[in-house]
């Protein structure tokens, strides 16, 4: 029987190469304090042997773990789970491995009543020696954020790289990436109005969440600027998902004010409540009343009817989140305010289609 060839270490490695291991673990990291010539003689080593560093050299060579963090309000979320896609994809590209922790902050409208607190999972990252932190979502999405949870998020920062997809807080140490919350809002409404609608409401998204303020706000002031009655009983506020804008939507028709001949949804989870609502109300969609969303999500082009919506390019978010945390592990810290023009795609839900103009 043949005995299975030994596996070099990186002692092995130093000792045929005739140089240190420290020259070696600044081989295999790229680093620009080694001559051209000696790393040229080391790769080729490295090559004839097939060398390949297991992880945990890896980690003591750099001091890294090659294990990310991702904290994330509710996976469940499409918006949430199509970040969270990009980041983890990118991630083993990069070598890393990920941690991810659901505190379920969404939860209460789909039968999660306990969320978890944050600042548990903060520590616990400290405690996994995880090489950076990446946020999406949670306390950070709101109004007014708490002194505990910005001093908590200071602390986290001192320690590890922390990139945070959200507000920035000022003399925080964490890298934020801020983007246009409102982007597309504008367009959807003018785009509603080129079909003849004018009594158009806002259905869905959470008081006080900086995301539902900043597009409100938006649709508002966009009413204003064009001369449209603003109808504050043809804004129903709620939460993010299908059941919030069902019970939304209904809210708004059994008002008895002023009737919506359109309804700009916070997102495709609820337009689809909204869409259900009408229809069990006994009124068409998009005859009736024309439906359109801020926020695309991959099953958008699959309801019935198909969800006009905007495309806030959510997979190019995740991508250059996990590029920045990425890029702060390598001591390149960087905020970054991305400014983008959401692509607003028509489909049937508005009733662009129909071929011709609305009449109120």
């Amino acid at each position: 029987m043949t005995d299975r060839p030994k596996k070099l270490t990186i002692y092995d490695i130093a000792k045929l190469s005739g140089v240190s291991v420290s020259t070696i673990s600044r081989v295999l990291n790229n680093s620009p304090n080694v001559s051209e010539k000696t790393k040229a003689h080391v790769t080729d080593i490295i090559e004839k042997y097939h060398f390949s560093p297991s992880s945990v050299a890896r980690a003591m060579m750099n001091n890294h773990t090659q294990t990310l963090g991702v904290i994330v309000s509710d996976i469940t979320n499409p918006y949430f789970s199509e970040l969270y896609l990009e980041i983890q994809r990118y991630a083993v590209n990069f070598g890393y491995s990920i941690i991810l922790c659901n505190t379920f902050y969404g939860g209460s409208s789909h039968g999660v009543s306990d969320t978890i607190q944050e600042n548990t999972y903060f520590q616990m990252m400290l405690d996994k020696k995880v090489d950076g932190v990446l946020i999406l979502g949670g306390e950070i999405d709101r109004d007014q954020v708490s002194d505990s949870y910005k001093n908590a998020l200071d602390r986290m920062g001192r320690q590890i790289p922390v990139v945070i997809l959200g507000q920035r807080i000022p003399d925080c140490h964490c890298i934020f990436i801020s983007r246009n919350l409102s982007g597309g809002v504008s367009a959807l409404i003018h785009h509603l109005l080129a079909l003849g609608r004018r009594r158009i409401g806002f259905v869905g998204g959470e008081k006080g969440i900086c995301i539902t303020t900043a597009r409100l706000n938006t649709y508002t002031q966009t009413l204003k600027g064009l001369a449209i009655p603003f109808h504050s009983s043809l804004v129903s506020l709620s939460n993010f998902y299908a059941p919030d804008g069902y019970q939304a939507m209904l809210k708004l028709l059994k008002q008895t004010e002023v009737s919506p001949t359109a309804v700009i949804c916070i997102n495709d989870a609820v337009a689809q409540g909204a869409i259900r609502a009408i229809m069990d109300e006994g009124l068409r969609v998009p005859e009736d009343i024309s439906v359109v969303s801020c926020d695309q999500f991959p099953a958008a082009g699959y309801s019935c009817p198909r969800l006009t919506s905007l495309d806030q390019q959510n997979s190019y978010l995740g991508r250059m989140s996990i590029i920045t945390l990425i890029s702060a592990i390598n001591n390149e810290p960087e905020n970054i305010d991305i400014s983008h023009e959401p692509h607003l795609i028509i489909r049937e839900s508005c009733g662009a289609g129909l071929g011709y103009r609305f009449e109120e």
